[in-house]
């Protein structure tokens, strides 16, 4: 089964403040802000959307294709992938550009200050779908370009290829007639509970008319699990025990990973979404979000562990 998986290319730098930041930030002078933070250090981490997705679909033993754009200091980013057999053919070099990079600073009191570049994601793929088999591809649209996030699923859809539509962070960058003609049609629509309330917001449609127009509606609840809707029927899948939380991040795109490869798999959603659960729950326990590993068979050991044998 090839799986096209558009959306972000990044580097995460993280940071970490040993002290507090509002120790350092004046009520009374914030018209005239200007604070220096000296951390201890700097650690680099390989994310974005796709890369992330990309990254567990190989841990999960499928041939992903990431379809993204990345800058001139892709050098690092590209030997990681090659490393970890992930194809890069469809990952568009903008020279000009850095790969985009999110600036993360932590303090003692896990509050954050995080700046980000776009740099490369300012610019399209330009990959091409006309030789896609559509009884032979999945898709998944995560946030990334936003002329892409809403390019792709017109091109799925007149295809016939399945498309999960994926808005997340970039729900507020689109208008609600943008949102509603990228779910329309859709094969499936994924989310958190918080994106899915700001879909409606946004589109005016209620939760029944997202449905009906998406098909199939998924929606992550954190620790909660998920619950996939349908017209006429709601199933609530629960979560993957965890041996500790470490860190949440990546978690959603884990679970996007997993719920693709029970489709691959031709399995039902409620077993593509516990695969989901399962891939959510490695995620979790490391620090990062391509940190993680394990083999098919660990992976099935634990989903059987979780919710009985996989069949």
């Amino acid at each position: 089964m090839r799986i096209l998986v558009s959306g972000s290319l990044a580097y995460d730098r993280i940071m970490s403040f040993p002290g507090s930041f509002a120790d350092h930030i004046l009520p009374d002078k914030i018209h005239i802000l200007n604070v220096c933070f000296l951390v201890e250090g700097l650690e680099e981490k390989f994310g974005g959307t796709a890369g992330n997705i990309a990254y567990c679909l190989r841990l999960l033993g499928e041939d992903p294709t990431i379809v993204a754009t990345a800058g001139k200091d892709f050098a690092a980013y590209e030997a990681w992938l090659r490393h970890c057999g992930i194809a890069i053919d469809g990952i568009r070099r903008v020279n000009g550009e850095f790969t985009a990079g999110a600036y993360i600073t932590t303090d003692k009191a896990d509050n954050q200050i995080t700046g980000f570049n776009p740099g490369a994601m300012k610019h399209r793929a330009d990959y091409t779908v006309d030789e896609a088999d559509p009884a032979q591809t999945i898709a998944i649209v995560a946030p990334g370009n936003l002329e892409d996030m809403q390019d792709f699923p017109r091109r799925y859809k007149a295809k016939g290829i399945p498309c999960m539509v994926d808005p997340g962070q970039n729900i507020t960058a689109f208008s609600g007639d943008q949102l509603a003609e990228m779910l329309t049609g859709a094969t499936y629509l994924i989310s958190n509970d918080y994106e899915l309330e700001l879909i409606q917001n946004s589109t005016k449609l209620t939760q029944a008319e997202i449905v009906e127009r998406a098909g199939t509606v998924i929606t992550t609840l954190g620790e909660k699990g998920s619950v996939i809707r349908q017209k006429g029927s709601e199933i609530a899948i629960p979560p993957c025990p965890v041996a500790e939380v470490k860190d949440p991040t990546g978690a959603g795109d884990a679970f996007r990973a997993g719920f693709v490869k029970g489709l691959a798999l031709d399995k039902p959603l409620d077993v593509a979404a516990r695969l989901g659960s399962v891939s959510a729950a490695y995620a979790v326990e490391k620090h990062g979000t391509q940190e993680h590993a394990f083999t098919w068979q660990e992976f099935a050991d634990r989903y059987a562990a979780a919710f009985g044998p996989l069949k």
